[in-house]
């Protein structure tokens, strides 16, 4: 099983991107074993089954940048070929995760290193057996036993949110202890954007504004949606649970956050929910890529642009090559030899400078899928 992950820590850029390399072999025809007798001859031919090919790795690129912004509160998680769960006939799914903290990187850093492990666990517990469970056809245009999925996508967000509620800054149970970090984490929180990517479906998880949009035949489809306070639905929900909006700065909940879904942030309970809204989408052959990233980026990006520029780079019909996206502050991570290592890297990269050309003020997290070598 191939693993990589990133994000988080206090470096200014962190760069990282894989290359799948793997070729097509030819197929060498089996040896055969040839028997005489006396009077008669005859062979015997002994064939090997071929065994089916895995499906290919994805291929992706990733870049998080603090930006203007002292303190790098992003975190990314990547985990390729998380698991083979029964509810996915037994096929690999791959997990791609942007966490966008607020009031610190705790608990964001808290979701890189666990929420795929908790999703793992629900996913390989499925029951796949039991009727009606199967609610689509392979391959076709529903995914099979969607409320398995959503059941434990769900589950999911809401462990990892007891994890958090029940921790510390130092880790420990915050019933259990004494430090000062205790009051620092009931402030602290994370949006979450999770994409599963199958051989056939693409399962988005949001919570929080941070975003995963689709490049499709270079349309931009977004997958999830944002969580607003002033949202007509979260503010009926809000209001519901005895919560306020007050607009301050913008619409924010008891005029202190300006999402109205999170991980974490206890001080806010029960106004603001971890529950993730969830979308299934069937792949096509005109997917081009997939692009998640926290709202440094989209705040001053569109999704039709993000997925122009993802989609140039990709297609090498972009102007954005090594040579123009050179500059004096990208030379340290040039000279690691980890500069750009494919073109989903260079889409990460360029979207970054983008949003940065832009003013963004907040960190920048990003990170691209190549559909069509996935």
């Amino acid at each position: 099983m191939s693993a990589r992950e990133s994000g988080g820590g206090n470096s200014n850029f962190t760069v990282e991107g894989n290359q799948n390399l793997a070729e097509e072999e030819g197929s060498n025809p089996a040896p055969s074993a040839t028997s005489s007798g006396d009077d008669t001859e005859s062979s015997l031919s002994i064939l090997t089954a071929p065994s089916e090919a895995p499906p290919p790795e994805p291929v992706f690129g990733m870049m998080t940048v603090s930006g203007r912004m002292q303190e790098m509160e992003d975190a990314v998680s990547v985990q390729t070929n998380l698991c083979r769960p029964e509810i996915n006939r037994g096929l690999p799914v791959h997990f791609f995760g942007v966490y966008d903290g607020h009031g610190g990187s705790h608990v964001a850093n808290l979701c890189r290193e666990m929420m795929h492990l908790i999703l793992e666990q629900e996913l390989m517990s499925v029951d796949n057996t039991q009727e009606g469970a199967h609610g689509g056809e392979p391959g076709g245009k529903e995914i099979e036993n969607k409320e398995g999925w959503t059941r434990a996508l769900k589950r999911c967000f809401q462990r990892m949110d007891e994890v958090v509620l029940n921790s510390c800054l130092c880790r420990n149970d915050w019933r259990q202890c004494s430090c000062r970090g205790i009051m620092e984490v009931e402030m602290t929180g994370t949006t979450a954007v999770v994409a599963i990517i199958t051989t056939d479906h693409i399962v988005v998880a949001n919570c929080g504004d941070s975003r995963g949009v689709l490049c499709r035949e270079g349309t931009a489809i977004p997958l999830s949606f944002d969580h607003k306070p002033d949202r007509s639905d979260e503010l009926a929900r809000i209001k519901s649970s005895g919560g306020r909006v007050i607009i301050m700065n913008g619409a924010r909940v008891e005029g202190m956050l300006g999402m109205s879904r999170a991980i974490g942030d206890r001080y806010l309970k029960p106004f603001i929910t971890s529950e993730p809204e969830i979308t299934f989408t069937k792949r096509e052959a005109g997917d081009e890529c997939l692009i998640l990233a926290s709202d440094g980026l989209w705040d001053v990006l569109p999704n039709e642009v993000a997925c122009g520029v993802a989609s140039g780079c990709l297609r090498r019909e972009s102007h954005a090559t090594t040579e123009n996206l050179k500059s004096e502050d990208w030379k340290e991570s040039e000279s690691t030899g980890q500069f750009y290592p494919n073109h989903t890297t260079q889409a990460a990269a360029l979207l970054t400078r983008l949003a940065l050309g832009r003013q963004s003020l907040d960190n920048i997290s990003v990170v691209v899928v190549d559909l069509q070598r996935s």
